[in-house]
């Protein structure tokens, strides 16, 4: 009897300890928990191309793992959403093309309702491009140099014969930007202005998908394409494409007949201005954001290869590039990311 009482002693002891242990665990993720709700929940937008997608994943890892801070994403158009940070639905907009949406941007920094806090990336690029290996070669492929003189667009022309078009093979093909796109109207008229409609016919792609689709069958098989693209993408991330060179962008020669190359679009960080004293250590962070067309390009050709989605390649993006992001906040910030990703 002595025996069987004393080792019901020694169960009731451990039942014990383990509830005071499961309680001491529990209070502690409660009140991880409750400083986490505590803090204002901060929301980005997101107007759906994978880019942006990617760099909000790339800052709510961070902010969420690394600050505490819940975090959410507005859909909708690149017009709809930077309405909703102009009125402060939104806090956070990562990638602000300023120059197409100049009127509603100079105006809300007008009136002091957004603020630019960084560059999301300062070298966005768009205009006609050749797949390198059309003037270099590529050894690898056993691909000999198609057009080794060609360097600009204004050299085309003596090249036509190179891209032909097989539907009308008495001149080149270029292909075109995407119909309802203002990069359509501007290449159109480039192509007046310099010539290239007297060797070229200008081929509509239809689509985007359609435009990277041609570029990929061409790529894939080694033969020569033309034709306008933009960065970052995930087709400038997978293979290897040469921006051909226009004169550098003058607002003169652009509004006579759009007579050199695009100007840079000016990609930022930009936030409601009451992020400023909601979080002022996210605002500290997102001063210091900073990619490059290429890193954003890369991440993008990620997502494609390995099928996955932007928090997927976020998470790549942290794990491969620590060099870069961990510049961007404290180190105590940075361990815990590291430690939760």
């Amino acid at each position: 009897m002595k025996i069987f009482r004393k080792i019901k002693m020694i169960h009731a002891f451990l039942i014990f300890t383990l509830l005071v242990s499961v309680v001491g665990l529990t209070a502690c993720g409660s009140e991880k928990a409750k400083a986490n709700s505590e803090k204002p929940k901060i929301i980005f937008a997101d107007a759906g191309w994978d880019s942006f997608t990617f760099h909000n994943e790339v800052a709510r890892a961070i902010i969420e793992k690394g600050y505490g801070y819940p975090t959410d994403v507005t859909m909708g158009s690149s017009t709809l959403t930077f309405t909703g940070l102009i009125q402060g639905d939104i806090d956070v907009n990562m990638e602000t093309w300023i120059e197409n949406i100049l009127d509603a941007y100079t105006e809300g920094v007008a009136n002091g309702d957004i603020v630019r806090l960084s560059s999301t990336f300062p070298d966005s690029a768009q205009g006609i491009y050749v797949p390198t290996y059309v003037i270099k070669g590529d050894e690898k492929r056993g691909i000999k140099p198609i057009a080794p003189d060609l360097k600009s667009v204004k050299d085309l022309p003596k090249y036509w014969e190179t891209f032909k078009d097989e539907e009308e093979p008495t001149k080149g093909r270029l292909y075109g930007a995407i119909p309802g796109w203002m990069a359509d109207q501007d290449l159109r008229k480039k192509v007046e202005t310099y010539g290239l409609d007297k060797t070229y016919n200008y081929f509509s792609p239809g689509s985007d998908a359609g435009l990277s689709s041609s570029i990929v069958g061409a790529y894939e098989k080694g033969e020569p394409w033309v034709g306008y693209y933009w960065e970052p993408t995930w087709i400038m991330g997978k293979y290897d494409m040469t921006l051909l060179e226009e004169e550098p962008y003058s607002k003169e020669k652009w509004e006579n007949g759009r007579d050199c190359a695009w100007t840079p679009v000016d990609v930022a960080v930009v936030v409601h201005k009451d992020l400023l004293q909601k979080a002022p250590e996210v605002v500290a962070f997102l001063k210091k954001y900073h990619t490059t067309s290429k890193l954003t390009s890369d991440a993008l050709s990620y997502m494609e290869k390995n099928n996955v989605d932007a928090k997927e390649a976020a998470k790549w993006f942290l794990k491969e590039h620590e060099d870069i992001w961990t510049k961007w906040v404290p180190s105590e910030v940075a361990e815990k990311v590291k430690t939760e990703i």
